[in-house]
C-alpha cells in the first residue's frame, strides 16, 4: 500500500510563492506518474502538473511559467514550486500516485 504525505500549503499574498511537497512511502511498486491536482472552491478537481518516473513533466496551460514540478527519486518525493500566485490559484491541492491520494492541503492567496 502506498501512502502519500503532503506538506507546504498555507496562506500567501498574491504574487508570492509556495513550495509543496509530497512524500511517498510504503510498497512503492507503482510506475505511474505523480500528479498534482487543484480543486478551487465549488469547482471540479483538475490536473495541475505531472511528472513521470523518468522525469518527463507536463503542466496545465494556466500554470506554465509559474509552477514547476520536480522529483527527488531517492526520497520518493515530488515537489511543486508555485510562483506568482494569483486569485484563481486558491483551493485544495492533492498529490496522487496511481490510486493513492494525499490528504490535500489548502492554499489561500490574499490580495
Amino acid at each position: 500500500q502506498v501512502r502519500l504525505e503532503e506538506s507546504g500549503g498555507g496562506l500567501v499574498q498574491a504574487g508570492g510563492s509556495l513550495r509543496r511537497s509530497c512524500a511517498a512511502s510504503g510498497e512503492i511498486f507503482v510506475t505511474a506518474p505523480m500528479v498534482w491536482y487543484h480543486q478551487p472552491p465549488g469547482k471540479q478537481r483538475d490536473m495541475v502538473a505531472a511528472i513521470t518516473e523518468g522525469g518527463t513533466t507536463h503542466s496545465a496551460e494556466h500554470v506554465k511559467g509559474r509552477f514547476t514540478i520536480s522529483r527527488d527519486g531517492a526520497k520518493n518525493t515530488v515537489l511543486l514550486q508555485m510562483n506568482s500566485l494569483k486569485s484563481d490559484d486558491p483551493g485544495v491541492y492533492y498529490c496522487t500516485l496511481g490510486t493513492a491520494w494525499g490528504q490535500g492541503t489548502q492554499v489561500t492567496v490574499s490580495p
